[in-house]
């Protein structure tokens, strides 16, 4: 068993010298491959006296003590000081220990040749599973950054989605407060309506007011903004309200303005009183200040009111206020005037006759519009030029004068009188006056030619009783029939150088002849071209029956050639006289002949039948 335990410790030894020989082989073979420095030698000779004694391993130390113990086999073993062999250094008792210490120095032998392999292997594996753990912990970083992105690109599309939320938020928020203000902005006209009404029905607030005018357009802008939105609720009951305040306010101008005129005439009255001592002086002056200057002086007063409605004619309501106005002003005005204007026209007629009243009663009537017009004009600028707003006033003033002027008309019969009327309105009065100033006149020009067309149609019914009268019911005399003689006579007269020819000339026509063409004459430039006309057809065809008739009574009285030659001589001078007049005096009369149509048996036995079942 000891030669065993030798054998195999040799074996064990050849195996560790042949295991320490290539170890060497390889460390010399590493050397030269991979000479270490002078400084690596002194560490790697420092480790190897630091590892030259080596502890037994604790289960081998316990052995070796109880075997001390127990008087066994002690085997030990030391290396050699040159290092190749060991000595055995150990106590066996009997063979399990030899065994059991065999196999431990087995072991001990194969793990100091392979310690430093199974270090290194040691080392690469905790190196390895180092790296396992690097790689578990870089993949679970991975994936912790993979949810990071993942969470990022959430977090980027929800941020998206935000900022786009956001934005169309901006813009709906945009949108709403626009929409906010536009509503706001219709609002606001409905929402004057309390702020209006509190005003107009406020105490202190009237016309004269300097907040009246500004309440008034924002009034007027109301009711022009909810009459063009009628698709907006309660719209008509709105618009209904804002009228009703706009006629409380159009009173209240209305109740202004006839305060301040009434204010006015009744200080006029007043001034007009204190001068009842002087009444010609008042009545002659109408121009006078008392009348006009005081009466001016109340335009100040209203200017800013009227002015503001002259402004907005474009709406009815104010077309009909100011109207009223006018009415209101016409009224005052007249109460003023009329006594003065009806004093002065009577004054007139009671003075002169017709022709010079009816000079002096346009004159006057003239000088009253020219003044009028221009008092007009302070109060209402813009209204001025319209001659129908003073009509209210100058109509019953011309009226005065046409009333006393009617009369007389009626009752005067002299033709050369009316002619005279015309000449003056005409010429006069309408040309002359009125055309220089047709304007400021044009008040009058209604009443004047009314008084005209009242002339012109006595003139022509007095002409048609002339021509009736003296014309075509003229008996002659035996002096107006005493031809030739009465030729003899003019020619006698004729050489005395102190007769005027003309009137000679005259005397010897028959008298019809020479009234149809002195009628004619003064009715001329007095009459329209078809009244004149129609006159003359009628006195020429009455004057040439008149001149046929005396020419039979001349034949009577003398020879039939005196009869044709005064047939012959007046219708001459008849002709010859009427032909600057320029008409035409020839009458065309047309009739219809059916004569050339005839009727058949048959259709007359029909008509007759007709006639008699119309006529039963």
């Amino acid at each position: 068993m000891a030669t065993k335990a030798a054998s195999g410790g040799a074996q064990g030894l050849n195996k560790s010298s042949v295991a320490i020989s290539k170890g060497y082989n390889f460390a010399s073979t590493w050397e030269q491959n991979a000479p270490l420095s002078e400084q690596q030698h002194v560490a790697i000779l420092a480790l190897s006296h630091a590892a030259a004694e080596r502890p037994f391993p604790v289960n081998l130390a316990k052995d070796r003590v109880s075997g001390q113990e127990n008087g066994g086999l002690i085997v030990s073993t030391r290396d050699s000081p040159t290092g190749q062999s060991q000595a055995i250094d150990a106590v066996l008792v009997n063979t399990n220990q030899f065994y059991k210490w065999f196999t431990d120095l087995e072991s001990a032998m194969k793990s100091e040749t392979e310690e430093k392999y199974q270090h290194y292997v040691n080392t690469l594996t905790e190196r390895i599973q180092t790296c396992d753990e690097i790689l578990s912990q870089v993949d679970e970083t991975l994936l912790t950054f993979n949810e990071l992105q993942l969470q990022h690109q959430a977090v980027e599309t929800k941020t998206k989605t935000l900022h786009d939320a956001c934005d169309r938020l901006l813009v709906e928020k945009q949108r709403l407060v626009e929409f906010a203000d536009a509503i706001g902005t219709r609002l606001h006209y409905f929402d004057e309506l309390e702020n209006i009404a509190t005003n107009f029905y406020s105490s202190n607030l009237n016309p004269g007011n300097e907040k009246f005018l500004p309440l008034l357009k924002k009034l007027d802008e109301c009711i022009a903004y909810v009459e063009s939105n009628p698709q907006y609720a309660e719209s008509n009951v709105y618009l209904l309200k804002f009228r009703q305040l706009q006629s409380r306010a159009l009173g209240m101008i209305r109740s202004h303005v006839l305060s301040v005129l009434k204010r006015a005439s009744s200080q006029v009255q007043a001034a007009l009183r204190s001068t009842n001592g002087n009444k010609l002086s008042v009545s002659e002056g109408v121009e006078a200040s008392v009348i006009y200057v005081r009466f001016k002086a109340a335009a100040s007063e209203l200017k800013h009111v009227l002015e503001e409605i002259e402004s907005r004619l474009s709406r009815k309501e104010y077309v009909q206020i100011l109207a009223e106005c006018h009415r209101l002003y016409c009224e005052q005005r007249l109460s003023l005037i009329k006594g003065i204007v009806h004093q002065r026209i009577a004054e007139f007629a009671k003075k002169e006759a017709l022709p010079s009243l009816t000079r002096s009663g346009c004159a006057y009537l003239v000088q009253v519009c020219q003044l009028e017009q221009q008092l007009f004009g302070h109060f209402f600028p813009s209204s001025s030029e319209d001659i129908s707003s003073l009509a209210p006033l100058m109509d019953p003033l011309s009226t005065y004068l046409y009333d006393t002027l009617r009369p007389k008309l009626i009752h005067e019969t002299n033709i050369d009188r009316l002619c005279e009327l015309i000449n003056i309105l005409k010429v006069e009065v309408l040309g002359e006056q009125l055309g220089r100033r047709s304007e400021s006149l044009a008040g009058l020009r209604p009443t004047l030619e009314r008084i005209l067309a009242d002339v012109h149609e006595r003139l022509t019914f007095r002409a048609r009783t002339h021509i009736r009268d003296e014309i075509a019911n003229f008996f002659p005399s035996d002096e107006d029939l005493d031809y030739p003689a009465k030729l003899e006579r003019y020619a006698e007269t004729k050489s005395e150088p102190t007769v005027d020819e003309n009137m000679t000339a005259f005397k010897t026509w028959y008298p019809p002849l020479e009234k149809t063409i002195s009628c004619l004459s003064k009715l001329y430039r007095c009459l329209e071209p078809a009244v004149f006309t129609g006159l003359a057809q009628e006195a020429v065809e009455f004057c040439s029956v008149s001149i046929q008739k005396a020419s039979k009574l001349v034949a009577k009285r003398a020879t039939a050639m005196d009869a044709q030659l005064f047939l012959i001589k007046h219708l001459l001078i008849l002709r010859e006289q009427i032909a600057p007049f320029d008409i035409e005096f020839s009458v065309t009369y047309k009739e219809l002949d059916f004569s050339h149509l005839l009727v058949s048996s048959v259709e007359s036995k029909i008509l007759t039948h007709l006639c008699t079942a119309f006529t039963s």
